[in-house]
């Protein structure tokens, strides 16, 4: 693991040619309940889960840690029961009324300047609509990261180096495709476990596991299977990313 950021590890669901949802982007549910457990497994062993505005937009929740022998576990390791939650968006257009807003779980926003003043905006429009609703909690990130590339993009490798400072060591990418491929591209992910699931979605424009411009096979990173196993249709693929030293 490197020190000056969180030992980083993608955890997916796809369907047999590699589609982390259909063509509609519609919420991907065709894992199974063992598959479920096992997302569920990873959050629990993290400190943190990152995960894009698509993703968010999609599914307008979080999975939260329920299993009970999995709570205790945190609990008894003296950490919160939930992990914190961020998403990262440059934009951050995101629905304020979205459920995610009212689960139980720390949410931070990770954005540039733009984003940032984007979202707090919008939360002015709402609180007004709120005024004339009962006992009404207006929904909250409890930090806004601001990282910003020269370009005004995310500064994703600044940002991760800022979590590792705050005692932040095992993060959990939950997607989606393009957010892989940026991290991909700067070389911030350091294992991924995917499950294979028994359908074919198929769509040109459905996204995939790794979105963006995409790799030469030359440039493309490198896997070593670490580890596989099959419950009954589902095969669960754990890899980790080879460097140079390796």
């Amino acid at each position: 693991m490197l020190q000056d950021r969180p030992h980083t590890t993608v955890v997916l669901a796809m369907s047999a040619d590699g589609k982390i949802a259909d063509f509609m982007r519609s919420p991907a549910r065709f894992g199974s309940r063992v598959d479920k457990a096992h997302l569920e497994k990873q959050i629990a062993a993290s400190d943190a889960v990152l995960f894009g505005a698509g993703t968010l937009s999609a599914y307008g929740t979080t999975l939260i840690v329920t299993e009970p022998t999995l709570v205790t576990h945190r609990a008894e390791e003296c950490k919160p029961l939930q992990p914190l939650h961020i998403v990262i968006t440059r934009s951050a257009n995101l629905n304020p009324e979205i459920h995610f807003f009212k689960q139980p779980v720390r949410r931070w926003l990770l954005t540039t300047t733009e984003g940032a003043l984007s979202w707090k905006k919008r939360l002015q429009t709402l609180s007004c609509t709120l005024e004339t609703r009962v006992q009404e909690q207006p929904p909250e990130f409890e930090q806004i990261l601001v990282f910003e590339t020269p370009t005004r993009e995310i500064d994703i490798s600044a940002a991760f180096k800022h979590l590792a400072t705050l005692h932040i060591t095992r993060l959990v990418v939950l997607g989606g495709g393009e957010l892989v491929a940026s991290l991909l591209e700067l070389d911030l992910i350091d294992e991924l476990w995917l499950t294979v699931c028994p359908l074919i979605l198929g769509g040109n424009t459905a996204p995939t596991l790794v979105d963006g411009k995409g790799f030469l096979p030359d440039l493309a990173p490198k896997l070593q299977l670490i580890e596989v196993h099959t419950v009954e249709q589902e095969v669960f693929l754990h890899y980790r990313l080879q460097r140079p030293a390796d």
